[in-house]
């Protein structure tokens, strides 16, 4: 059941519609060949296969609902990889978060963070990202499942 008008485009120009983007984006699946970072133009382009957290509700039972989408995030001066091959262009990646450390406002780093402790830090002179669904969707009877920690 695929509906052009049900396709997710945001904008985030603060940390606040950061956080709307990372939770349309938890545990978005993407190979590190679907990375691209363009010094020059000072953006990193990503597309990922999004979970549909919103469509999924309360429900544990498929179907799901999974979608191609693309991220940019522009404004970018430098970019910092820790623990993800980056030669192995089909390495896979599962998204946790993306979140925005302030240093000098509005500068700071947006960082990307996967499961298995790998993460991108981009060095922003300012929050602008756009996340856009890129076409239908499909069904997938597997919906990411989280442990939740005893303390607190």
């Amino acid at each position: 059941m695929s509906d052009a008008g049900n396709l997710l485009k945001l904008a985030a120009f603060d940390a606040d519609d950061l956080a709307v983007i990372s939770a349309q984006l938890q545990d978005a699946v993407l190979t590190v060949g679907n990375i691209t970072y363009l010094p020059r133009k000072q953006k990193l382009a990503l597309v990922v296969n999004r979970f549909d957290w919103e469509d999924a509700g309360g429900r544990n039972a498929p179907p799901f609902r999974r979608r191609f989408a693309g991220l940019q995030i522009a404004r970018v001066r430098s970019v910092r990889c820790r623990n993800i091959r980056q030669n192995d262009k089909d390495a896979v990646l599962m998204m946790l978060s993306v979140g925005f450390e302030p240093r000098d406002p509005p500068s700071g780093e947006i960082v990307l963070t996967f499961a298995g402790g790998g993460d991108l830090r981009l060095e922003v002179e300012c929050i602008e990202a756009m996340l856009e669904d890129l076409g239908p969707e499909w069904q997938t009877a597997a919906k990411p499942a989280h442990e939740t920690s005893g303390a607190g």
